[in-house]
């Protein structure tokens, strides 16, 4: 069934998924969030995606949950849990995306929407990106994986005074406490977060991969356990063809072709 408020394209290993509510700045009404859900699911099996890239339509990456929709209909404290738990299914398999994944971000990334940035493992925002988790400020906690991601992100201490003040901060000071890796021109941010996810398209497919999961594996392990996890995984990686390939470039001086084998 076609999506209404999520688009996907894929060309040449780098995926789009496009949040598409761009006239209530991209807010995550439930059918949002189902489709969310459902194109996240076919993106991940699709063997043809090497880096996926998330977006919002219009001006803004997304403001959030949809308070319009909050206030117009009271929710039971059941309805408000399964309003989550749908996010929540769709927040899990972006974070846990086969390959890696970029937010390119501009204009407002909001409470849930700030979230769907972070899930990602690089986020890329133009100058006038501006980042909150304003939870407080409608009596709510963060949800979406805020209270995972922002302190892996910031710090403890950072993290609190972000949730608790629920400021609204710009790119700068995003990038300067390391919410986000990097700020670039309005002008030239699809250009510049397409140029990096073709560099990582470009890369051998399994071997990052397997070093992203790796790294999100570390945070949780004991240092014997994490170069246990290393050398099982490098002896993989050691008997692959894209290893065998990449040794091929390094000596002819050109630049490798990795397929994933």
């Amino acid at each position: 069934m076609a999506s209404e408020t999520i688009l996907t394209a894929c060309a040449d290993g780098v995926a789009t998924l496009t949040l598409n509510r761009a006239e209530a700045r991209n807010a995550l009404d439930m059918t949002m969030r189902h489709e969310l859900e459902a194109a996240l699911t076919r993106l991940d099996a699709d063997a043809d995606v090497r880096v996926l890239v998330v977006r919002g339509a219009g001006e803004h990456f997304s403001s959030g949950g949809d308070v319009k929709l909050m206030r117009d209909n009271q929710m039971t404290a059941a309805e408000g849990q399964s309003r989550v738990e749908a996010i929540n299914r769709a927040i899990i398999l972006l974070a846990r995306f086969r390959t890696p994944t970029i937010a390119m971000v501009d204009g407002a990334a909001a409470g849930a929407g700030c979230n769907i940035a972070l899930a990602c493992d690089i986020v890329v925002a133009s100058d006038r990106a501006r980042f909150g988790e304003m939870f407080a400020r409608i009596g709510l906690i963060p949800d979406a994986g805020g209270t995972y991601f922002l302190p892996r992100r910031i710090g403890l201490a950072r993290a609190k005074e972000f949730v608790f003040t629920a400021d609204i901060i710009d790119a700068r000071e995003a990038e300067r406490i390391g919410l986000i890796n990097r700020v670039v021109p309005a002008a030239d941010l699809e250009r510049e977060t397409l140029a990096l996810a073709r560099r990582i398209a470009d890369g051998p497919p399994r071997v990052l991969a397997a070093a992203k999961a790796l790294l999100d594996r570390a945070a949780g392990l004991d240092l014997e356990s994490a170069l246990q996890w290393e050398a099982l995984t490098q002896g993989a990686m050691i008997a692959s063809a894209d290893h065998r390939e990449g040794l091929r470039a390094f000596f002819e001086k050109r630049p490798p072709r990795f397929n994933g084998a």
